[in-house]
């Protein structure tokens, strides 16, 4: 049986027409919804999740098209926009009886809680961002032979057919690269759970490839939409990010500041798989956030 959190309910929650969630909830208290990243599902915040229901009520799912969630193919370009999947955390908050939550999303996750707290505003009352760029950053931040760190975000931008067959040939191997170059401490994704990652991501190649494809396209389109109306964040945001601005050349500071009059940025020393890595500092830096 695949790994679950310790002391969680899981529940399968219904956000969209055919679409489910399957989604790990514990505690009481203030609602904060966790969102995962790439290559990894909700156990991705199993240390964090554990602290945070001692006076929460922490709700942890698999995105659409990730993990035990559904996985509608991509018939459209909106499926997997980051629009679209930040509908089904605000339905899945919802449907659990918690029409304002806290929100906090690593990687993937943390693009998808970024449209979140564009588009719902009145939702979203904390925002926490886990080394990433707002998409249109990203991009505009990737130039030269330096962008060869991000070859799978131009792979999994090409039309449908080839980057899947790719993948698809040695998922495990392509998948596996991500949790052994981007993680300081490889002991922090313990067997049992990379497994599972590895499992869920072989299972999943069409959707995270549709994913990734909807922010070389839609999503970009989106947040280039936002900044030419100088949309804002209206709510509290801490941002915590590994230096990619100093192998870049890019100020992320910076970059946020533009999205929000009330940031909390700060560079990280440890790997990207931060919540597994340095569950504490995150922790930490939740608490504070929704002190704020």
């Amino acid at each position: 049986m695949a790994p679950v959190i310790p002391g969680f309910e899981y529940r399968r929650v219904p956000v969209a027409e055919g679409v489910s969630l399957n989604t790990a909830v514990a505690g009481s208290g203030p609602a904060i919804v966790l969102l995962h990243g790439f290559p990894q599902t909700h156990l991705m915040w199993r240390h964090v999740a554990a602290d945070l229901a001692a006076d929460h009520t922490v709700i942890c799912p698999d995105l659409r098209g990730y993990g035990a969630s559904d996985k509608p193919a991509e018939v459209s370009r909106d499926v997997y926009s980051k629009r679209t999947m930040a509908a089904d955390v605000v339905a899945l908050a919802r449907a659990l009886g918690h029409d304002r939550f806290a929100l906090a999303g690593h990687d993937r996750g943390a693009l998808v809680a970024f449209r979140a707290g564009l588009d719902h505003p009145e939702a979203v009352t904390h925002l926490a961002c886990l080394d990433v760029l707002p998409t249109v950053d990203m991009w505009e931040a990737m130039h030269g032979v330096t962008a060869a760190v991000g070859f799978h975000l131009y792979l999994m931008a090409q039309p449908p057919g080839l980057p899947e067959q790719l993948i698809a040939a040695s998922p495990d191997a392509f998948f596996g690269h991500f949790l052994d170059i981007w993680a300081s401490d490889p002991d922090a994704i313990p067997a049992d759970v990379r497994a599972a990652y590895l499992d869920a991501c072989r299972e999943a190649v069409p959707s995270i490839v549709a994913d990734y494809r909807a922010s070389a396209g839609i999503d970009l389109e989106h947040d280039q939409a936002d900044r030419a109306d100088g949309d804002r964040l209206r709510m509290p945001v801490t941002v915590l990010q590994q230096d990619w601005g100093a192998a870049l050349g890019f100020d992320a500071a910076a970059l946020w500041s533009a999205w929000t009059s009330d940031l909390r940025h700060r560079t990280v020393g440890f790997g990207h798989f931060m919540a597994e890595e340095a569950p504490a500092d995150i922790t930490k830096a939740l608490r504070d956030l929704l002190a704020r």
